[in-house]
């Protein structure tokens, strides 16, 4: 291949295949940059030396694909490219036949390509050419062979389980599948292999793995895509350190062997309740300060009722202290500020600015006493130039406002982060959350997650205070992974169906298969999925999930290149027994 060649193969005639990068024609010698996989090699045509081969070379242009033979030179001194690793070499073509010529390209097949996403997705097939997709999908399939030979080397299974199952009704939106043979009924794509995974145990493979391809139909976002990759695990007769420790050496193999980074292991843990009180995430970014304050103590029997308000009825007033920003910020910056946390549900942004001076600027100022305003920047360890801004609501909208509040406002201020990659363990999750609209718990994770064994005797009484044998691995912000020790009696099961609001009859309906494989004796077990997609991401350094996936969808779920999802016949559609009908109707 192009860039295999080296200074030992100096004097030998070699054969390579490949893509025109570029041509340049300096009257009677022409030089061309072929390309593959692997890299780029100079080939040299010289029309005093081989006419044919100079003619043939006058008439390609960038992308056609050749094939040609010659012997490895030296390059002349001044010519050397130490760009390219075979920057010292060129070949002295004795032959050059066109494989396929190409119409000009409509994205250049360069990094300094600025063509728009839509374009580079509908011809994703040139987009790949470029070394920076290229060189992602690279590293991809060299962290799925880590992953393997490690899982492999600790005793685990690769086992795969089925895409066509049974439509599941928590979690996101199933992809549906009509079938055929049976009108009128549907699979579901597996948003993960969960029951599947766990029947596995009950069988006796107290060890599976699959690198496999999950689906979920939600609206998209930046780090996600309707069909995306998990590495799936599961283990018997674990608990919650046994699982965390394998999956430890697991990333630490992974980010060693791809990027040669070095993780510190036992990597940190903290439960969800201080990553809460703290960051205001369960995913928290821990590479930067700015991180919450409690100011309800301070302020419960204030006499401005925006903060006492919400403390009264169960809710909470935190705030951030943006260090040094005070001045950073524009009063449109700051409106902008208060557009922002109402997205995620909070009624406004209050704020109190030091300037350099040491005299406050507020409008909330005037509502409250001295004492309160003291109290409120002593608890943010406020100084001069600092710029504290407070959200007070329920407790949800609070930690979702200031959380976000504090990544955007990193962002733009471009605040310092540590180097590196953090790495965190976030565990002891609430087993339920509940939802206000449905006046219903749901589970956090999924149903089949583990209570802690001291919180067993509440599921029934105070499912609220439950919490899980729950934990995920947070990097830089980001969720690689999650997962949980699983519920292995059919008891504790029922009961967990019972709080989710489903009848025996309902989990007999929607989970019989699982409640019966837990009547004929089930190890203790547990797991874990790591989003390949986003790892990925992490390794390379991009923020973009698209540049990790060979074929990605955009937003709308479409993919350019294809042009899926599409219309398909009437006939079609009568053998499935469906009927797409208008919107109107």
């Amino acid at each position: 291949m192009c860039a295999e060649i080296t200074k030992e193969d100096l004097g030998k005639k070699v054969t390579l295949s490949g893509w025109v990068q570029r041509r340049r024609d300096l009257g009677g010698v022409i030089f061309i940059h072929l390309r593959d996989r692997s890299g780029i090699m100079q080939l040299v045509a010289n029309s005093e030396l081989n006419k044919e081969v100079f003619e043939t070379a006058e008439n390609i242009r960038n992308e056609y694909v050749l094939k040609v033979s010659g012997e490895v030179v030296l390059r002349d001194e001044e010519n050397f490219n130490p760009n390219i690793e075979t920057g010292e070499l060129e070949l002295k073509l004795d032959t050059m036949e066109v494989l396929d010529s190409a119409n000009t390209p409509p994205i250049y097949i360069d990094e300094s390509d600025n063509a728009n996403e839509a374009t580079r997705l509908e011809y994703r097939f040139l987009d790949l050419r470029k070394d920076k997709i290229k060189n992602n999908l690279i590293t991809r399939a060299k962290t799925c062979s880590v992953v393997r030979n490690f899982l492999d080397s600790e005793g685990f299974l690769e086992i795969e389980t089925p895409f066509l199952g049974k439509p599941t009704p928590e979690g996101a939106r199933d992809f549906l599948v009509p079938s055929r043979i049976r009108k009128g009924k549907f699979f579901g794509l597996p948003q993960s292999p969960q029951l599947f995974k766990q029947i596995l145990m009950v069988s006796g493979m107290d060890r599976y793995y699959q690198i496999v391809k999950c689906f979920r139909d939600e609206d998209l976002r930046q780090d996600r895509q309707p069909e995306f990759t998990q590495i799936d695990l599961e283990m018997s007769f674990v608990d919650v350190d046994d699982v965390i420790d394998v999956n430890e050496r697991l990333v630490k193999k992974v980010f060693k062997e791809i990027i040669d980074y070095d993780i510190e292991a036992p990597i940190m843990r903290m439960e969800f309740s201080e990553a809460m009180d703290r960051f205001g995430s369960d995913k928290p970014d821990t590479r930067f300060g700015m991180e919450l304050f409690d100011l309800s103590d301070l302020l419960k029997d204030c006499k401005f009722n925006v903060f006492a308000g919400p403390i009264k009825n169960g809710g909470s007033v935190r705030a951030i202290n943006a260090k040094g920003l005070a001045d950073f910020f524009s009063r449109r910056d700051i409106d902008a500020l208060v557009d922002y946390v109402k997205t995620y549900g909070a009624k406004g942004l209050a704020w109190i600015a030091v300037n350099e001076d040491g005299s406050i600027k507020s409008q909330i100022t005037k509502f409250l006493s001295e004492e309160e305003t003291k109290g409120i920047l002593d608890r943010a360890k406020a100084e001069n130039g600092d710029i504290v801004f407070i959200v007070a609501d329920k407790n949800k909208v609070v930690y979702d406002s200031l959380g976000n509040l504090r990544l955007h406002i990193a962002k733009k201020a471009e605040i310092k982060m540590d180097e590196g990659f953090n790495f965190l363990w976030v565990t002891n999750f609430p087993m339920f959350e509940y939802d206000e609209n449905e006046k219903r718990y749901k589970a956090m994770h999924h149903p089949f997650t583990a209570p802690m064994d001291e919180d067993l005797d509440k599921l029934e009484s105070e499912p609220g205070e439950v919490r899980a044998k729950a934990y995920d691995l947070v990097v830089n912000g980001v969720e690689m992974g999650g997962g949980s020790i699983r519920i292995h009696s059919g008891e504790v099961q029922q009961k967990v169906f019972n709080v989710l609001g489903f009848s025996d009859e309902e989990a007999e309906n929607k989970f019989g298969f699982l409640l019966k494989a837990l009547k004929y004796g089930t190890p203790p077990h547990g797991g874990l999925a790591f989003g390949l997609d986003r790892m990925i991401m992490l390794l390379v350094d991009t923020e973009n999930i698209r540049d990790v996936i060979a074929f990605p969808k955009t937003q709308n779920h479409t993919c350019l290149m294809s042009d899926a999802p599409s219309i398909v016949s009437e006939e079609q559609l009568e053998e499935l027994g469906i009927e797409v009908v208008d919107e109107e109707e």
